[in-house]
């Protein structure tokens, strides 16, 4: 009986584990968000601010025309472990 209990705790410990790999965190995200956002051809940066909490990812900043608040939106919801996006991003033409 105190085998199965040892091995059952094992277990557990594992998959815990294993869960809490599999979470990203939010500055990794931070990382990847912004690098795909500046290598994007289309928008390539620009003057877009990135702020993430638990996985939700907040743009602000401002973009040229609606195409491009889209184009940020999309690729940002491409990332892994990205929950959802807040596009706050507002459109002043150049």
């Amino acid at each position: 009986m105190k085998r199965l209990l040892v091995v059952l705790m094992f277990l557990l410990t594992l998959a815990a584990g294993a869960s809490a790999a599999d979470k990203v965190s939010d500055d990794s995200l931070y990382d990847e968000v912004r690098i795909k956002i500046a290598n994007d051809r289309e928008v390539g940066g620009g003057h877009v601010e990135v702020k993430v909490t638990n996985g939700v990812v907040e743009l602000t900043g401002t973009v040229r025309d609606d195409r491009h608040k889209q184009r940020v939106e999309k690729v940002v919801k491409k990332v892994k472990g990205v929950k959802s996006v807040e596009n706050k991003l507002r459109i002043t033409p150049a």
